[in-house]
C-alpha cells in the first residue's frame, strides 16, 4: 500500500503537467472547431476544409518525399555509426547533433542565403556558366529544408536500434550465402525496423506541420498546413474556428499516420520472431 501510495504521489506532477498543458489545450482546440463566432455549435469549419485540400495534399506529398529522403540518407549514416568503436561513435554523434545547437530560424535563413538568384550556389554555377538557377520559393527548397532540418531525428533512432545488431548475425548470413542486398533485405532492415518506424514519425510529424521552412524556402505558392493555420491565428483573415478545425485535422492526420507506423512496427517484428 505504501508502495502503491508513493507511486501516486510519484505520478502527480507528470499527470498534473498532461492535464494543463496537454488535456486542457486539445478541448480548447476542439471547442473552437466545433463553434462559430457566437459560440453555437456548427460543423461548417470542418466543411470549409475542402477549399484547401490542395494544400492538405501538397503538405502530405512533400513531408513524405523529405521523409524517404531522409530514410535513404540515415540507414547507411546510422549503420556506419553502429559499427564504430564506442568512442568514435560518441565523436561522429556530435557532429551528426552539431547543426541542431544552431537556432532552427538560423539554419533556415542560411539556405535561403545559399538558394537565393544571387546567392553562393548560383554564384558558382555561373563561374562555370550555368545559371543562375531557380532554386529559392520552389517545392524543392521546401523539401531541401525538412531534410537539412530533420535529418538527425531519422538517423538517431536507426543508430539506437542498429547497435542492438550483433556482428556475429551479420557475420552469418554472409556465411550462409547471402549478398549485400540479401543481407541487408533479410537481417538490416527487419532488425532495425523500429528504429525505422521512430523515424519515419519524428520526420514526417514535423515535417507535415512545418511553416517557418515551407514560408521562407518556398515562398507564397508553397504553402502548407503549418501555414495556413498560421494564417488563421496570426495573419489577416484572424479566425480562430477555422484555425482550430485545421488544427483539428491536423492532429487527426498525425494520429492515424503514427498508428499506421506503430502497426508496421509491429507486424515487422512479428515477422522477425
Amino acid at each position: 500500500m505504501l508502495k502503491s501510495k508513493t507511486s501516486r504521489l510519484a505520478a502527480a506532477p507528470y499527470l498534473i503537467w498532461m492535464i494543463v498543458f496537454m488535456v486542457v489545450p486539445l478541448f480548447i482546440v476542439i471547442y473552437y472547431a466545433l463553434t462559430n463566432a457566437d459560440g453555437a455549435f456548427t460543423l461548417d469549419n470542418l466543411a470549409q476544409i475542402g477549399r484547401y485540400s490542395s494544400v492538405f495534399a501538397r503538405s502530405l506529398i512533400l513531408a513524405a518525399e523529405a521523409t524517404v529522403i531522409c530514410l535513404i540518407l540515415a540507414f547507411p549514416v546510422g549503420y556506419s555509426l553502429s559499427r564504430l568503436r564506442v568512442n568514435k561513435q560518441h565523436i561522429m554523434l556530435m557532429l551528426v547533433m552539431l547543426p541542431m545547437w544552431m537556432n532552427f530560424l538560423l539554419r533556415t535563413y542560411a539556405w535561403m542565403t545559399l538558394l537565393e538568384n544571387n546567392g553562393l550556389i548560383n554564384r558558382l554555377l555561373g563561374l562555370v556558366g550555368i545559371g543562375p538557377v531557380q532554386m529559392i520559393n520552389t517545392a524543392g527548397a521546401v523539401v531541401l529544408g525538412m531534410v537539412y532540418n530533420y535529418l538527425p531525428y531519422m538517423i538517431l533512432p536507426l543508430y539506437t536500434a542498429m547497435t542492438k545488431i550483433d556482428d556475429s548475425v551479420i557475420e552469418a548470413a554472409q556465411d550462409l550465402g547471402c549478398n549485400t542486398f540479401h543481407t541487408l533485405v533479410k537481417i538490416l532492415i527487419p532488425l532495425s525496423s523500429p528504429g525505422i518506424a521512430t523515424g519515419i514519425t519524428m520526420v514526417f510529424v514535423p515535417s507535415v506541420s512545418t511553416f517557418i521552412i515551407s514560408r521562407m524556402l518556398g515562398g507564397g505558392s508553397n504553402l502548407l498546413i503549418g501555414d495556413l493555420i498560421e494564417l488563421q491565428f496570426l495573419g489577416n483573415s484572424y479566425n480562430l474556428n477555422l484555425g482550430s478545425a485545421m488544427s483539428l485535422v491536423l492532429m487527426v492526420i498525425v494520429l492515424v499516420f503514427m498508428s499506421f507506423t506503430s502497426s508496421f512496427d509491429e507486424s515487422e517484428m512479428e515477422g522477425v520472431m
